[in-house]
């Protein structure tokens, strides 16, 4: 007998059809032996309808209440999903992140999780009990409602899981498992059986959207296998694992790619000392996240300095950077929005050569030109006008043999 956490998404419980199909799942799971805690996220909308709701009386809304609001999402679902298995013959117990004591921190709308307390749920499973929480939500030393962020759920189930010990956390979406890149950009894409924590989280970070990076963080901190399933159809998913030293390691497991990127240089920066920290300073006072950062020593004492951030965050950083420019002494900014980003990904890399050539080759034959390169011991990532975005994710899929299993 196995403890499994499962976690069913927004398009898995959008609608009472939906959760009776979710709770026929979680009934064959549970005849094969197995206890269950379930997570489930808000019913497909329903946030995005709460968000807009919130507006009507200020944007952004007072933090505090605005977690009070979300909250309720993931609420009716437990209620809902509980009613379905218990009208099946299925004890079953539903708790709100407060009710489990999914002690978080107090950052309002990106709470992280401190500790939780399992006595109730280990309780309940003593008894047969199917336990169905609340993902998303906890609560704060002072007893205030707390959101993890969006895609927290997936947060949620990794810490419970791991909090619990369980044996495997599964994560049920609208995908079958992790491609080796986007099935809508690249038809022939190939679902992988198993992926390591390490290449996952590259992945997450580096714009795939299948997990969210924070829950992939947890679950290679604690140790808890995750396996991604699909709610509409039947499968094995993909096996998210701590890396197999026994298994066969394939070059580039995957590419990854985003389009929310965008660029800014600054051009004639005083060579000396402290000059990075003068420019990015305030970037991060203003909570904007830096990517990618580029570095050129100039002939005459001066450096070209071009670094990325979320495209949601240019015209913010375009502004800090423009009230600097006298300050610093900077001869000029130029900005650009329609950048976009191409990575690989895969441990593999670390014993073999020429992956890079063979990616830039790759581009070239395509008339693609690089703008900014980044490196780490298992990805490679370069920036590219976002019109070929598709055309060089194509075209990397073919170099490495993505469709077929190519191993080391």
């Amino acid at each position: 007998m196995a403890l499994i956490v499962q976690k069913y998404g927004g398009t898995s419980v959008g609608s009472t059809e939906r959760i009776a199909a979710v709770a026929d799942k979680i009934i064959a799971t549970r005849s094969q032996g197995h206890d269950l805690v379930v997570v489930v996220s808000a019913m497909s909308g329903e946030t995005n309808r709460l968000v807009e709701l919130a507006k009507s009386f200020g944007d952004p809304p007072h933090a505090r209440e605005f977690d009070v609001l979300l909250a309720t999402g993931e609420q009716v679902t437990i209620s809902l999903l509980s009613m379905a298995l218990q009208a099946r013959g299925c004890p079953a117990r539903s708790y709100t992140g407060a009710q489990v004591q999914i002690l978080t921190d107090s950052v309002h709308n990106k709470a992280r999780i401190l500790e939780i307390n399992d006595k109730n749920i280990h309780a309940d499973l003593k008894r047969g009990t199917v336990v169905v929480v609340a993902g998303f939500q906890g609560i704060d030393c002072d007893g205030n409602i707390t959101t993890l962020g969006r895609g927290g759920s997936d947060t949620s189930a990794v810490a419970l899981a791991a909090a619990l010990e369980a044996d495997e956390c599964q994560i049920y979406t609208d995908v079958d498992g992790v491609y080796t890149t986007d099935p809508r950009v690249v038809p022939e894409a190939r679902r992988l059986d198993q992926i390591c924590f390490e290449e996952m989280l590259e992945m997450a970070s580096l714009g795939s959207k299948v997990l969210q990076i924070r829950s992939v963080e947890f679950a290679s901190k604690f140790n808890v296998p995750i396996r991604v399933l699909s709610s509409f159809k039947e499968g094995k998913g993909t096996l998210i694992a701590p890396e197999d030293n026994k298994m066969e390691k394939a070059l580039i497991s995957g590419i990854a790619f985003n389009r929310d990127e965008s660029k800014l240089t600054l051009l004639g920066v005083p060579d000396q000392p402290g000059i990075a920290y003068n420019i990015l300073g305030d970037i991060a006072d203003a909570n904007i996240e830096v990517d990618m950062i580029i570095q050129n020593i100039g002939a005459d004492g001066t450096t070209d300095f071009t670094f990325t951030v979320h495209r949601n965050d240019y015209k913010k950083a375009l502004d800090i950077l423009h009230n600097k420019t006298k300050d610093l002494g900077i001869r000029e900014i130029k900005g650009d929005n329609h950048i976009a980003k191409i990575s690989l990904v895969g441990v593999g890399m670390r014993s073999h050569a020429g992956i890079a050539s063979t990616m830039f080759k790759a581009l070239a034959d395509e008339g693609i030109n690089i703008q900014m390169i980044s490196t780490s011991e298992i990805k490679i990532s370069v920036v590219i006008h976002e019109k070929y975005l598709e055309l060089g994710v194509r075209a990397l899929h073919t170099a490495f043999n993505l469709d077929k299993e190519t191993k080391d």
